[in-house]
This record gives structure tokens, C-alpha cells and sequence, in this order.
């Protein structure tokens, strides 16, 4: 295990397995709406050396629909420095170094705090389900740096946006498949609360043929406490999603019940397509500029609301093809 306690699962998988796994941040603008989202990904096909993907998506809702970048390549390796690097581009605990296509990037990052573990229990990441396991190393990071994007027009300037004091995260996951359907939410900035943030992932999984009922797992920090929400068994959890919209009710520890309202303007959503090792794929619906709504329930104290006009990341994982979202035309795996 590595001195700040993330520990990349690819270097040691075996050959005749499959996996995957991803580490990936994303930063918001504090007062615009404009977003990063990057991952660093490892795709691993059962008896095949594992790959290593950059994916790099800016969102500007000024500007109509995201740029998208992905590039594969087999140069991959763990940084002495760092939890990854993919042809020379790295992601570390404090850095972010690289580029895809067009883009360009050099950031750095600060984490004020400690890592979430969204599993319940330390047993949960190592025992063979669930098959995803995920931890945001930074759930409330700190940005700075700059992103640079090339001009694709003869004669035109590059891009260059300036992250000095953009918020978001950090996060990794991992495992043998996806799960059958997902939901991530990431939320920061709220107008009332500028230190809370939202982070769980709600997911249904494939089991003996069957589909598991909706389970969430993630925590709310609110005037610097943690919240934990949902878990296995958790009774009250409501969930209505499209890629454009979604609706929440998520309890949580102490008799606390959270209620989210996400909308994602069509024009401000990336469409990704997210293979599976054994040969599958879900079509991925991500908007890191999202409106969030959130009402935080509580026994002992009046309900609070929280609103972020462009603070949220919302991502939706599904099987099927007629959302209505462009998917980019860079195949996984």
C-alpha cells in the first residue's frame, strides 16, 4: 500500500483475468460554467496485458457541446510519484500532467481532506463482490494550473483556461465488470454552503442472472461533518433517472434522508462508450456542469436546501442505445 493509501490494482493483475480501472478527477469553475472532467483509464481483456486510455472532456456552457478527446496506448506504468502514467502522461496525489489529442493539461491539486471509502466495510475491497469498488481519494479537491486546447482552424489561437481556484475532486475505481446500471454524483459550491459536498454512486449489478434493486453508497459533508448514505439493505431508497434528469431520495445514517434534484442540459452532456472486459459495454451519460438541489432532512433540525447552478457532476451508465445523447466516436477496450 502506498504512504497516501491509494493503491493501483493494475500492476498486480493477474494475466488471466480481466479488469478495469480508472482514476479520473474533475474541476469546476467557481462563478462560469465551465467544467474538466479527466480520466486516466486501464482496460484489461482476460489473458491480455492491460492498456492504459486518456480521456479528457471541457465543458463550456457558452459554447454548446463538449469537447472530447480519448487516446489508447500501451505505455503503461505506476509512477514513482504517482498512482498512474499513460504515455508519459501521469496523475498523482498533487499533480496531473498530460495531454490527449488537442488537449493539454498541468495541474495541481490539493486535498484539505481525507479520503472517502464509499464500502461500508474494509472486507468489501477485498472480497470478490462487489465487482466495482470505488474511494475518492480527494472528495473536496482544490485546483490550480492551466488546460490548453489546441485550434483545430488554420490561423486561430490555442485555448488556453486558467484553473487557479476551481474546486471538484479526485476518485478511482476498479473491478472485474461494470455494474449493470449506474448513477455518480458529485456536487460542490453550493451558494449557502461553500464547504459541503456530495459524493455517492448508486448502482444495480448483475447476480445469479438477476438484477439487484438500486444500492447507494457515498457520504454528504455538511458544516464539516460526514454523513454516511445508503448502504446494503438500506430501506427508502427512491431513484428516477434519465440522462438529462434525475430525482433522488437517499437515506442515510441517524434517521437523515436526503432528496437531490439533478438537471443536465442535453447540450452540456458527454456521451462515452465504457467496455467491459468480458466483451460488453454500457453507453455513459456525463455533465460535470449540472444544476443540484439538494433538501438534507434531519430528525433533530429543520430541513436545509442547497443549491449549485453549474456545481454538480452527474454521470449515468445504461445499456441502452436510444437515450438520445451522442455518444463519441472512440470505441473502448
Amino acid at each position: 500500500m502506498r504512504s497516501d493509501g491509494v493503491h493501483p490494482m493494475f500492476a498486480g493483475a493477474p494475466l488471466r483475468g480481466g479488469m478495469y480501472e480508472s482514476f479520473y478527477l474533475r474541476a469546476v469553475a467557481p462563478r462560469e460554467p465551465l467544467g474538466l472532467w479527466i480520466r486516466y483509464t486501464v482496460h484489461k481483456r482476460p489473458g491480455h496485458s492491460p492498456r492504459g486510455s486518456l480521456w479528457c472532456t471541457f465543458f463550456d456552457a457558452t459554447q454548446g457541446r463538449p469537447f472530447q478527446h480519448k487516446s489508447t496506448s500501451d505505455e503503461l506504468t505506476v509512477p514513482a510519484d504517482g498512482w498512474i502514467e499513460i504515455a508519459g502522461a501521469t496523475l498523482g496525489p498533487t499533480h496531473a500532467e498530460g495531454s490527449c489529442g488537442p488537449a493539454s493539461w498541468s495541474l495541481s491539486i490539493e486535498a484539505p481532506e481525507p479520503e472517502l471509502r464509499h464500502l461500508p466495510r474494509a472486507w468489501m475491497y477485498r472480497a470478490p463482490l462487489p465487482r466495482t469498488k470505488l474511494t475518492s481519494p480527494a472528495p473536496a479537491a482544490r485546483f490550480g494550473g492551466t488546460l490548453t486546447l489546441a485550434s483545430e482552424s488554420p490561423g486561430q489561437s490555442p485555448r488556453t483556461v486558467d484553473l487557479d481556484g476551481w474546486h471538484g475532486m479526485v476518485g478511482h475505481n476498479w473491478g472485474a465488470e461494470h455494474a449493470e446500471r449506474w448513477i455518480w454524483l458529485h456536487g460542490i459550491g453550493f451558494d449557502a454552503e461553500p464547504g459541503a459536498w456530495l459524493d455517492v454512486a448508486i448502482g444495480r449489478v448483475r447476480v445469479a442472472g438477476a438484477t439487484t434493486p438500486w444500492v447507494a453508497n457515498g457520504a454528504l459533508s455538511l458544516q464539516g461533518s460526514r454523513h454516511p448514505l445508503g448502504g446494503l439493505g438500506k430501506r427508502g431508497l427512491l431513484v428516477a433517472e434519465t440522462p438529462r434528469h434525475c430525482r433522488l431520495s437517499i437515506p442515510g445514517a441517524d434517521g437523515l434522508v436526503l432528496q437531490a434534484h439533478i438537471d443536465a442540459p442535453v447540450e452540456a452532456i458527454a456521451g462515452w462508450c465504457y467496455a467491459d472486459p468480458d466483451g460488453g459495454a454500457h453507453d455513459v451519460a456525463n455533465c460535470s456542469i449540472a444544476s443540484l438541489a439538494l433538501t438534507v432532512h434531519r430528525p433533530d433540525m429543520p430541513s436545509r436546501t442547497l443549491e449549485t447552478k453549474h456545481g454538480a457532476a452527474y454521470e449515468l451508465g445504461m445499456r441502452e442505445r436510444d437515450h438520445g445523447v451522442l455518444i463519441a466516436p472512440y470505441p473502448d477496450g
